[in-house]
C-alpha cells in the first residue's frame, strides 16, 4: 500500500474523529431505565424444582430440551450456555427447618449493564423497558461482555463456524406482545412474579416485614451491581442459594468508566495509525534500498 505522510494523517484524523463522535457513543452508559420498567421477583421458598421454567425458556428459544431434574442432574452445579439461557440448581442450606432450596439463574438484567456499556458496536442493548438484548448483526466477536459481567452470564458459541454471544433476553419479543416471559408463565409454584422493578421491590420488601423471622431482610438485586431487574428473597443467607457475595452496589460501568472509555479508541483510532506507522516504515525501507524512488514519486 502506497501511502503518503499526509494520507496517514488523514487517516488517523478519521479515526480520531470517529472516537470524538460515535466511538463515546457506543462506551457511554446504559441509557434511563423507565419508571415501569419490569423485573421478576424470585422467591426461594416458593421454588420446587420442577425444572418448569427451563422447559418453558427452551421452548421459547428454540433451544434444546433440557435434562429431567432427577437426582443426577440436581447432584452438578450447572451454569447457563448457549443452549441452556436458565439452570435451576439444589443447595443443601443449614439453619433452616428444610435442608435444600432450588434457585433458579439466568441473566440479572441489570439497570446499568457492565456487558452492554464496554460492548464498542451495542451489539448488547438494555432497554429502556428493562431487558438487556443482543443484536447478533451487530457482534464483533470481541467478548469483553463476557469479561465485564459481574454475574458470568453471557456465554460464547466456541463450537460455531459463525459464534454469537447467548443469553437470556428476559423474553423480550414476548414482551413486546403483551406476554409474560415464558419462564414465568410455566411457573406452577408462585415462585416467580413478573412486574414493575419499583412493584415486585414493594412486594418484596412486603413479604420480608410481613413475616417476621421467616425472610433474611435483603433484597438481592435492589443494589447489587447498582440494581438489577431480577430480585430475589431468601430465608437462609443469599449466599447459601449461589447468589454472588462480595458485588459492590455501585453500577459497574461507573467505576470502570475510564478504561471503557478506551475501548472505542482501540477499535476506532490504533488500527489506522498503526496502518499509517507501518506503511511510513515499509516507505522508508523502500527509499533507503532505492534513493531515486522519492524523486520519482513526486
Amino acid at each position: 500500500m502506497d501511502l503518503t505522510r499526509r494520507t496517514f494523517f488523514k487517516v488517523g484524523a478519521i479515526g480520531a474523529a470517529t472516537l470524538a463522535t460515535g466511538g463515546r457513543a457506543e462506551a457511554s452508559a446504559a441509557p434511563g431505565v423507565a419508571a415501569d420498567a419490569v423485573g421478576m421477583l424470585v422467591d426461594t421458598t416458593l421454588c420446587i424444582g420442577c425444572g418448569g421454567c427451563e422447559a418453558a425458556c427452551a421452548e421459547a428459544n428454540g433451544l434444546p430440551e433440557p435434562p429431567s431434574l432427577d437426582e443426577e442432574t440436581l447432584a452438578l452445579r450447572r451454569t447457563t450456555d448457549p443452549r441452556a439461557f436458565t439452570v435451576v440448581n439444589r443447595f443443601a442450606v443449614t439453619g433452616a427447618a428444610e435442608p435444600e432450596r432450588f434457585v433458579k439463574t439466568q441473566c440479572m438484567h441489570c439497570v446499568e449493564p457492565a456487558c452492554a456499556t464496554v460492548c464498542p458496536t451495542r451489539a448488547l442493548e438494555k432497554t429502556a423497558a428493562g431487558p438487556v438484548i443482543y443484536h447478533g448483526d451487530r457482534c464483533l466477536g470481541c467478548r469483553y461482555c463476557m469479561l465485564s459481567c459481574p454475574f458470568d452470564v453471557p456465554k460464547f458459541e466456541y463450537d460455531k463456524p459463525a459464534p454469537y454471544i447467548r443469553k437470556c433476553t428476559f423474553c423480550a419479543t414476548r414482551q413486546a406482545q403483551g406476554l409474560v416471559p415464558a419462564c414465568a408463565e410455566m411457573c406452577p409454584s408462585g415462585a416467580l412474579t413478573f412486574g414493575t422493578r419499583a412493584a415486585l421491590l414493594e412486594e418484596a420488601r412486603q413479604r420480608i416485614y410481613q413475616n417476621p423471622g421467616k425472610y433474611v431482610p435483603h433484597i438481592y438485586g435492589e443494589r447489587e451491581a447498582g440494581g438489577t431487574s431480577w430480585l430475589y428473597i431468601s430465608d437462609v443467607p443469599l449466599d447459601q442459594v449461589g447468589l454472588k457475595a462480595g458485588l459492590d452496589q455501585e453500577p459497574y460501568p461507573r467505576r470502570a468508566q475510564t478504561a471503557l472509555a478506551a475501548v472505542p479508541m482501540v477499535l476506532t483510532l490504533w488500527p489506522p495509525i498503526l496502518m499509517g506507522l507501518y506503511a511510513l516504515n515499509a516507505n522508508r525501507r523502500r527509499d533507503e534500498a532505492d534513493p531515486t524512488e522519492e524523486t520519482r514519486h513526486d
